[in-house]
């Protein structure tokens, strides 16, 4: 089965990054046909900067690589590296109904939040339909708050299959309940756009200042708590068997046991959870022309794929003559 999913480069990594889609994507290339890119024209809707975007693709491909996603077993690329990227979006954009795209939520809830409002965040959905349709991907990991975006994109291809034939695949979502969406600090979903992060490759003093940030009620120390109402806990819990979990809750019912406590047991977990990659992330971004040779090789075996749906596109709609 073909599985695709990709990251955006804005910013430093963080837990929800990995726990919500980055690991699923490593553990994916085993047993599947694993398509994965980064997004770097998905970012422009946040980060303005070119040098920062540039900077931060190259970041990104490290980061993946150091967690373990191997370019010999996947196709790996950047999304810009890929032009009939944009081709694709905009022959779906003649496709795509403008009620389709006003009744996504992510665009109200972004600008609501403070991001200035373009068209670029508004038609956001069609360029991440043509990120999954021109590749076939069958399988797409998303969290709950991506799901209506998927949607969008299956729309889409039934739309433009009801018109010209079966020629885009109509892709299904896969969504993890248990990891879905990934607390932040402060209790909504881990988001850069939120600014309450847990970032992967920090020095431990941001660290644990990012740890101990996180939001908990006023709950004494000596009384009972409930786990399923803390935030400490829900993040906690991601990096715990079921056994461990359980003995975590555990001490959460029985009281004694401080908030302050269980936050620098989380820190020292991450931190030495991502120690060994933050070690060959380094090693990764001393050496970029390997780095950007890496990507050039996924780039081409993307484009290949890219260029068999191109063909059927173009043919049935008159693009090619």
């Amino acid at each position: 089965m073909r599985v695709l999913s990709g990251i955006q480069p804005s910013g430093s990594l963080h837990l929800g990054n990995y726990f919500g889609m980055m690991k699923k994507m490593i553990d994916y290339q085993q047993h599947h046909e694993l398509f994965c890119f980064i997004a770097n024209y998905h970012a422009m809707t946040s980060v303005p900067d070119g040098k920062a975007l540039a900077t931060g693709t190259l970041e990104a491909a490290a980061n993946f690589l150091a967690l373990g996603l191997d370019p010999d077993k996947s196709v790996f690329w950047v999304q810009s590296d890929v032009p009939e990227v944009q081709e694709l979006t905009w022959v779906l954009s003649n496709f795509t109904p403008m009620g389709l795209l006003e009744r996504c939520h992510s665009y109200k809830d972004k600008v609501a939040k403070g991001i200035a409002p373009n068209h670029g965040l508004f038609a956001y959905p069609v360029l991440m339909a043509a990120d999954i349709l021109l590749f076939g991907g069958e399988l797409v990991p998303v969290g709950k708050d991506q799901k209506q975006h998927l949607e969008v994109a299956r729309d889409i291809a039934i739309k433009f299959n009801n018109e010209h034939g079966e020629v885009l695949v109509v892709p299904e979502p896969d969504i993890d309940d248990e990891i879905a969406t990934i607390p932040g600090l402060d209790g909504q979903k881990m988001s850069k756009s939120y600014k309450n992060t847990i970032d992967l490759f920090l020095e431990e003093k941001a660290l644990r200042k990012q740890v101990m940030r996180i939001v908990t009620d006023p709950t004494p120390v000596e009384d009972p708590k409930d786990p399923d109402k803390c935030n400490v806990f829900q993040i906690y819990r991601l990096f715990l068997d079921k056994q461990q979990e359980q003995a975590l809750r555990q001490r959460y019912l029985a009281g004694g046991l401080g908030y302050g406590e269980v936050k620098q047991e989380l820190f020292e977990t991450v931190r030495d959870f991502f120690a060994p990659f933050a070690q060959r992330r380094e090693e990764l971004l001393g050496d970029k022309d390997q780095l950007r040779a890496i990507l050039a090789e996924g780039a081409q075996k993307a484009r290949g794929a890219a260029s068999k749906i191109m063909r059927k596109v173009r043919r049935k709609t008159g693009l090619a003559y």
